[in-house]
């Protein structure tokens, strides 16, 4: 009896990521994902220590951050490996696309919508600066911490968001070799 033997080829396309570009996007979306997960569990913590019910948008804001790290890991672990697919990207950063809006609409929401915090920053923390050393001035920093993280939370929820763009489109170009 003749033995026959099928050999199985297996063709893996290449695909050539830029370095430069890819680098800058994971850098920006690790500050990002960074940023947004600290100022949610801040205002968590904050909610918690004065005893407050903790609106939705705190611990979304949370493991948003912390999904969008846990992307960028499997990124990084893909690109050591050679295996970084754009079609993964495409998809992953489409999923976070939607969730990162979310953010942005919930946030502004919070910011600009009926009795809305820029306004009370605006009047209670902006327009009444306290100097001095004294517990005024303390309560005062806390304050004008929180209305900056307010602000920045919504900042970096629209620069993720951008950026996410900038991946779906760089990966789809990857996808079409445009890099090459």
């Amino acid at each position: 009896m003749a033995r026959t033997v099928a050999s199985a080829v297996v063709v893996r396309e290449k695909y050539y990521w830029p370095d430069a570009q890819l680098n800058i996007w994971t850098i920006i979306m690790l500050a990002t994902a960074g940023t947004i997960l600290g100022i949610f569990a801040e205002f968590m913590q904050i909610q918690n220590q004065m005893r407050l019910g903790t609106p939705w948008l705190f611990p979304y804001g949370v493991t948003v951050g912390a999904l969008t790290i846990v992307f960028i890991i499997i990124e990084l672990i893909l690109v050591t490996q050679r295996r970084l697919l754009p079609g993964i990207m495409m998809l992953l950063s489409f999923v976070l696309l939607v969730l990162f809006i979310t953010g942005i609409i919930g946030t502004a929401i919070q910011l600009f919508g009926g009795p809305n915090i820029s306004n009370q920053c605006d009047t209670y923390v902006n327009n009444m600066k306290v100097t001095g050393p004294s517990i005024n001035t303390l309560a005062w920093l806390q304050q004008n911490n929180i209305c900056s993280c307010w602000n920045a939370a919504f900042a970096f929820w629209i620069i993720g968001s951008v950026f996410l763009i900038w991946m779906i489109i760089m990966a789809s170009q990857v996808s079409q070799n445009q890099y090459d």
